[in-house]
C-alpha cells in the first residue's frame, strides 16, 4: 500500500530471535498505519523494560491504533551496540541503549558517568534535562539519533562473590566486569580493580564461572538480572549515576510526519518519567528486600576514600578533546547538587 509509512526492516544485521518481532512484507496493515521496532537489552520487569512497554502503549492508545510499537527487550535484537548500528543504518527504529555504546559515537556522553559527579539522581535529573545536554543532543543528530529523552539507569553499587567491599583496598586484586563505559573503566582502574567488559545478557554466567570477580550496576539491574545469586555480597558505594539514552533511528524519524513526531515525544516524555519513578521506588524497595536477605550481604561504604582515589579521573578527562564539555558539565552539577 503506497500510502503506508514502512519504517521497520527487516533484522538480519540484529540477530535471529528478532525475526518475529519486527515487521514483514505482507502483513495487513490499517491505511496510513506506521509500525515501529524498539529494542533494549533489559529483563522484563526492569524500569526500563517497563517504561518501553508504557511508551509503546501510549502510542497505540493515542493514534487509535494507528501506530504500533513492537518492544523486544533482553537483547533479542542484539547487544547494545549492534542495536545502535541498527538505529544508525535503519534496521532498527527506537532503542532504550545504554551510556557506554552510545558514547562511542558522541564521546561527550560518556561524560555523565564520572565518578560521583551527581549524589542522586535527582540532581542528575537537574543537569541532564539543562542546556549543558543541547550540546549532546546535536552531536547524536549528526550521527543520525534522535533524542528522545534522559531514562535512568540508576545510582551504581559493587556486587561480588569474595568479600564485602568497604573500601578501595577491598578491590585490589578483584576483577570486576564494567560495561563497555571509558569513564567507568577509568573508574575502577584507579580504584585497584582490573576490570573486563562483558555484555550485560553474558553477566549472570560469567559471574557464575568465575571469569569475574564482581561487578557494578544500580539495584534494579542486579535484581532483574539475578545477580544477587551468584554475587552474595551488595556493597553501597554510590560510586556513579548513569543513563539510559532513548533514541531513534534518524532515517526513521525522517520519515514520519510532524503529528506522529509530536505523538511520540509526547509519549516519550511520560514514559521517561514513568521509567525515572519507578527506577527510584526500585531502589527504596531491593534495598529493603536485601537487607533482610540471608543470602544476601549487603554493606555500607565509606565514600570518602572513594571519592578521594577518583578525583585524578575526573581532572584527567578535563585534559582530554572532551575537556571542555567534562568542565561546563562539573559545573552545572555542583550547581545541581
Amino acid at each position: 500500500m503506497a500510502s503506508d509509512v514502512t519504517i521497520t526492516r527487516r533484522a538480519g544485521l540484529l540477530g535471529l530471535g528478532a525475526a518475529g518481532l519486527l515487521a514483514r512484507p505482507g502483513v495487513l496493515r490499517a491505511q496510513g498505519s506506521v509500525r515501529l521496532s524498539l529494542g533494549h537489552a533489559t529483563a522484563p520487569g526492569n524500569p526500563r523494560s517497563v517504561a518501553a512497554d508504557h511508551f509503546a502503549g501510549l502510542l497505540r492508545e493515542r493514534s487509535g491504533g494507528r501506530i504500533e510499537v513492537r518492544v523486544a527487550g533482553s537483547a533479542q535484537l542484539g547487544d547494545d551496540l549492534a542495536m545502535l548500528t541498527g538505529l544508525r543504518t535503519g534496521t532498527l527504529d527506537l532503542s532504550v541503549n545504554s551510556q557506554g555504546p552510545v558514547s562511542s559515537v558522541v564521546p561527550e556522553l560518556a561524560a555523565y558517568g564520572l565518578p560521583f559527579l551527581f549524589g542522586t539522581s535527582e540532581a542528575a535529573f537537574r543537569t541532564i534535562d539543562g542546556p549543558v545536554s543541547a550540546e549532546v543532543v546535536r552531536k547524536l543528530e549528526t550521527v543520525g539519533l534522535v533524542s528522545l529523552g534522559w531514562w535512568d539507569n540508576g545510582i551504581r553499587h559493587i556486587t561480588n562473590r569474595r568479600k564485602p567491599v568497604g573500601t578501595p583496598d577491598d578491590l585490589r586484586g578483584m576483577k570486576i566486569r564494567t560495561p563497555a563505559d571509558p569513564a567507568t573503566i577509568d573508574t575502577f582502574q584507579a580504584l585497584g580493580a582490573a576490570t573486563q567488559q562483558i555484555n550485560f545478557n553474558e553477566l549472570y554466567v560469567a559471574l557464575q564461572q568465575g571469569v569475574v570477580d564482581g561487578q557494578e550496576n544500580p539495584l534494579a539491574n542486579i535484581y532483574t538480572g539475578k545477580l544477587h545469586e551468584v554475587n552474595r555480597f551488595i556493597s553501597l558505594t554510590g560510586h556513579k549515576w548513569e543513563c539510559s539514552p532513548f533514541v531513534a533511528s534518524r532515517i526513521a524519524w525522517g520519515r514520519l510526519n510532524d503529528a506522529d513526531r509530536r505523538l511520540m515525544r509526547e509519549a516519550a516524555e511520560e514514559a521517561t518519567a514513568l521509567n525515572r519513578r519507578l527506577m527510584q521506588e526500585a531502589d527504596a524497595r531491593l534495598l529493603a528486600e536485601y537487607r533482610a536477605n540471608p543470602a544476601v550481604a549487603v554493606n555500607q561504604a565509606d565514600q570518602a576514600p572513594f571519592r578521594a582515589a577518583t578525583v585524578p579521573v575526573l581532572d584527567r578527562w578535563e585534559q582530554r578533546p572532551v575537556g571542555e564539555f567534562v568542565k561546563r558539565l562539573r559545573a552545572a552539577a555542583a550547581m545541581a547538587a
